[in-house]
């Protein structure tokens, strides 16, 4: 799993401890409050706005991805504010979406174990129903493609119902990570985008887990083929060797917030960072000298996605799925030739939580979500270790499908 998802470039990475300690010794800390800087929070936006799709060039620095989502919410709002249509306010994401911890971030996600907990939603925030294919496509015979037109169709649906004119932002994961490797269809985010340009809403893809690589492409939403007007991103710009996070800004918002907005009164302690800047700046140094992108789009991801569909013929795999080094497996109780057909495991075994204690107790890290087991393995492995990781997984499903039977779930 990286780690959770952000030790792209690996462990034992001696350049990136390097910068942090010459950081260090020169200068450990300074803000980036009241018009001030340090050269190395300047390198690593000039850097960001290299890497990032061409309508970014501005950063605004947070120390994770949850302050960068708390920074989203405030941002969009001032941006209606400035452009004197303050009663839109109401941000839409979607149920299972994971955008943070935080009071904003939280709400933003569509988690209902972590809404139970604290008064959440906060007001503003509304959700639609996730891109998933095997819940709501799958018994209605939509193929994937006709799924993904209906599934972003539902945003325009709540756009309507709220009312175009309090609709300020479209907030989403390129690929939904910890609500379990939901992988869209292609057809899903470029029509998200003719809805979100017909109503003039903003769209922001958060990129925490799918920056950087991690999907084949610097980020997701080029993978996904759309143009966001702001990107979170976080955990891959440091390989998670140190905290840092942050919101990539574009054009359109930038030019009114800062052209017309004056002062923005938000900013974090430890914004611009400049021992965690420096970090980055190595990091994504490592991650071009290394082309791990293209590692990742042209080598392992296809291979992984090779093994994946291999592990798809066994007795317990209703669905396999990857997108560049992200990969979930669906574990089904009764497989059918037709996925259509098959039939989920009751609730009450668990059993994505049996198969994670045979993981862990044989050597293979991979996480439970529900009945999904999935897996981020770092950009820097290589087809001879995807091997290795795949017959764990096949050993492990095995073990699985043994307790399963012994237990009788399967009748």
């Amino acid at each position: 799993m990286s780690g959770l998802w952000c030790v792209n470039v690996g462990y034992g990475q001696q350049a990136l401890v390097d910068a942090a300690a010459r950081q260090m010794q020169t200068l450990p800390f300074y803000n980036a409050f009241f018009q001030t800087a340090t050269p190395p929070a300047i390198e690593l936006a000039e850097v960001l706005s290299e890497v990032t799709p061409p309508q970014f060039n501005h950063v605004f620095f947070s120390g994770s991805g949850s302050e960068g989502n708390d920074t989203i919410v405030r941002m969009v709002r001032r941006y209606w504010d400035v452009l004197g249509q303050p009663e839109r306010h109401v941000l839409i994401s979607r149920q299972n979406a994971y955008h943070g911890s935080t009071m904003a971030g939280a709400s933003l996600g569509g988690m209902s174990g972590m809404h139970a907990q604290g008064g959440l939603p906060i007001p503003g925030i509304s959700h639609i129903e996730q891109p998933y294919w095997w819940d709501h496509g799958r018994p209605q015979g939509m193929t994937r493609d006709e799924f993904g037109l209906v599934a972003a169709r539902w945003l325009e649906e709540r756009i309507l119902s709220i009312g175009a004119h309090k609709v300020a932002a479209f907030i989403g994961e390129p690929v939904q990570g910890a609500g379990g490797v939901i992988i869209p269809p292609s057809t899903y985010w470029p029509e998200v985008q003719r809805i979100c340009n017909k109503y003039g809403v903003l769209l922001v893809s958060d990129e925490v887990i799918c920056g950087f690589g991690r999907t084949g492409r610097w980020f997701g939403c080029e993978t996904m083929g759309f143009q966001p007007d702001l990107i979170t991103f976080a955990k891959g710009v440091t390989s998670g060797y140190v905290p840092l996070g942050g919101v990539m800004v574009g054009e359109r918002v930038a030019e009114v917030l800062i052209e017309q907005g004056g002062e923005f009164n938000h900013g974090y302690t430890y914004s611009g960072h400049p021992v965690a800047c420096a970090v980055a700046l190595a990091n994504i140094g490592l991650i071009r000298s290394l082309k791990l992108v293209e590692h990742v789009h042209d080598d392992v991801g296809p291979y992984l996605a090779e093994a994946f569909a291999q592990l798809a013929g066994h007795p317990l795999v209703g669905d396999a799925e990857t997108c560049g080094l992200m990969g979930a497996l669906l574990l089904v109780k009764d497989k059918a030739e037709n996925p259509k057909d098959s039939t989920a495991f009751d609730g009450s075994v668990g059993i994505g939580m049996v198969c994670r204690g045979h993981c862990f107790r044989e050597g293979v890290i991979m996480r439970a979500v529900g009945d999904r087991m999935i897996i981020a393995p770092p950009l820097v492995i290589t087809r001879a270790q995807i091997d290795e990781m795949v017959a764990l997984i096949r050993r492990c499903l095995d073990l699985t499908l043994a307790d399963a039977q012994r237990e009788g779930w399967l009748l």
